[in-house]
């Protein structure tokens, strides 16, 4: 999305990625789960390294590597070989533009030719672990494989901070959790996340029955990981809390989580699982509000992705800011399982309500990929 934008505004050079799908191309005929790794907009900016990817993550797999063993291996493999590729390029860059923890190396050598290097940072880093080691601690049962990242990683992480000319942070929340972090605050940029919602969501209606029952209980979706950085605790927590209530929990993502050693939590729960991405579409249009209770979050586009169907928004402050407290949603100021709770049952006795926010969701204001393009550009200015 990023690199489109760029190269509409005629801005970008060359894009240099791991995996480059085309359409009839010899990996999307024999991997067709690769075919959306790909986008029109880009045909001939792209340098990808698809055999050697696929070779790379074969071997790790064959090598039993996992957890941060093999992420750093493939941060250090991707930097070798995208460092190969800059060394063949004409010396006419002026920026290069690579996101975090794959940037040292890259940085290193664009400082040697005196380009503009700008860092586009996932997530909160340091601050988000703190967060999320929290969880564990209070929970170690729960995520029995999470482990934090070793301290080379977040060396190399410091190194790409400092080699950075520009910072681009996609919410306040990141900005200020790096800044807390002692990050240069001259340096930060917040550029929101952009998002193109799909043609099938602008025909879409929504509605809502004139009171949930039983029968028809007020669904509440969850779409993401399903770990405690994404604040699932709290919400098995009001699930619980609402077992008595029409409120029907819905949680569609890869789950991380043990919970066997967890009490019933009473609660209508429906697991979904993993949703291929072709299919979110109609998970978003079976609930009717979605909730984001997450610890931390560089942005989270499913927010965006949620406003698309006209989903009302339940969400913590702890991500990009999207949701317009009491307009197209609610605003956590606690996102304790019992806050989620009275949440939640606020637009379960008022269905008018929700009627107004799904309507202030389908109008709420979403940053485009041109939108996003011209804002990086600016930031550099």
């Amino acid at each position: 999305m990023v690199p489109a934008g760029l190269a509409a505004r005629g801005a970008l050079s060359k894009v240099i990625t791991d995996l480059w799908v085309p359409p009839g191309s010899l990996t999307a005929t024999l991997l067709p789960r690769l075919r959306n790794i790909y986008h029109p907009a880009l045909d001939g900016l792209v340098i990808g390294f698809n055999a050697s990817t696929l070779m790379f993550e074969g071997a790790q797999t064959l090598a039993r590597s996992s957890g941060w063993s093999r992420i750093m291996r493939r941060n250090a493999w991707f930097q070798s070989r995208a460092l190969d590729a800059l060394r063949r390029r004409r010396p006419d860059a002026t920026v290069l533009c690579s996101y975090s923890y794959a940037a040292r190396h890259l940085f290193e050598y664009a400082k040697t030719q005196r380009w503009t290097t700008v860092l586009i940072q996932i997530d909160p880093g340091l601050a988000e672990e703190r967060l999320v080691a929290a969880a564990h601690a209070e929970h170690p049962e729960i995520e029995p494989a999470w482990r934090p990242a070793p301290k080379d990683y977040w060396d190399g992480w410091r190194r790409e901070l400092d080699l950075a000319d520009r910072i681009i942070v996609h919410s306040n929340w990141s900005r200020d959790a790096l800044a807390a972090e002692g990050v240069n605050a001259e340096k930060l940029v917040v550029v929101p996340l952009a998002y193109d919602p799909p043609a099938a969501a602008a025909g879409f209606e929504r509605t809502y029955p004139e009171r949930f029952s039983n029968e028809r209980p007020l669904r509440v979706l969850f779409l993401g990981q399903v770990t405690l950085r994404k604040g699932v605790m709290a919400m098995l927590d009001a699930a619980h809390e609402l077992r008595n209530d029409p409120v029907e929990f819905l949680i569609a993502g890869p789950n991380t989580l043990d919970l066997s050693r967890r009490q019933n939590n009473g609660g209508r729960i429906r697991w979904i699982g993993a949703v291929p991405r072709g299919e979110t579409g109609r998970i978003y249009q079976s609930a009717d509000v979605f909730l984001l209770p997450t610890l931390s979050d560089g942005f989270a586009l499913t927010q965006l992705e949620a406003q698309a169907w006209q989903l009302p928004l339940i969400a913590t402050a702890n991500c990009g800011d999207v949701v317009r407290d009491g307009t197209d949603g609610v605003l956590l100021r606690d996102g304790s399982g019992a806050g989620i709770a009275a949440a939640i049952r606020r637009l379960r006795s008022s269905p008018d309500l929700l009627v107004a926010m799904s309507r202030a969701a389908r109008t709420a204001p979403h940053s485009r990929a041109d939108q996003f393009a011209a804002a990086l550009q600016q930031s550099l200015q």
